[in-house]
């Protein structure tokens, strides 16, 4: 109810969530026309999947940081066959999943405005 009810809007919102967490380690993410993700370097390093219902979403981003992406070679991401799939820690070894948590806050506060809090552990 607090921003737009328009599903491309929000994707493209998410889109620039994961390229501005790319930017903070020095990273050039791009959009490819047509196709929903990030890609760095011709690789796809982010993909986006939602379930919306009554305007509340469901599910979200995965960023490939640091998985072994063997088992991408028996299936085709996404349904694109021409297009590999990356990982940021292609470009920055040993990067963890940990090490990347407080850049996804912070990139996915700054884009939709919000203050993020703490939940007790």
């Amino acid at each position: 109810r607090y921003y737009q009810q328009d599903l491309h809007w929000y994707l493209r919102q998410l889109e620039e969530v994961l390229i501005r967490i790319l930017e903070l380690y020095g990273l050039q993410g791009k959009r490819l026309t047509g196709m929903t993700g990030v890609w760095l370097e011709g690789r796809k390093v982010a993909a986006i999947g939602i379930k919306v219902k009554r305007w509340i979403t469901m599910h979200g981003f995965s960023l490939n940081v640091c998985p072994d992406l063997t088992g991408f070679d028996r299936i085709v991401p996404c349904g694109i066959a021409d297009r590999p799939v990356g990982s940021l820690a292609q470009f920055i070894p040993d990067l963890t999943v940990e090490k990347v948590r407080w850049a996804v806050a912070t990139a996915f506060r700054e884009v939709f405005e919000v203050q993020l809090i703490t939940l007790g552990s």
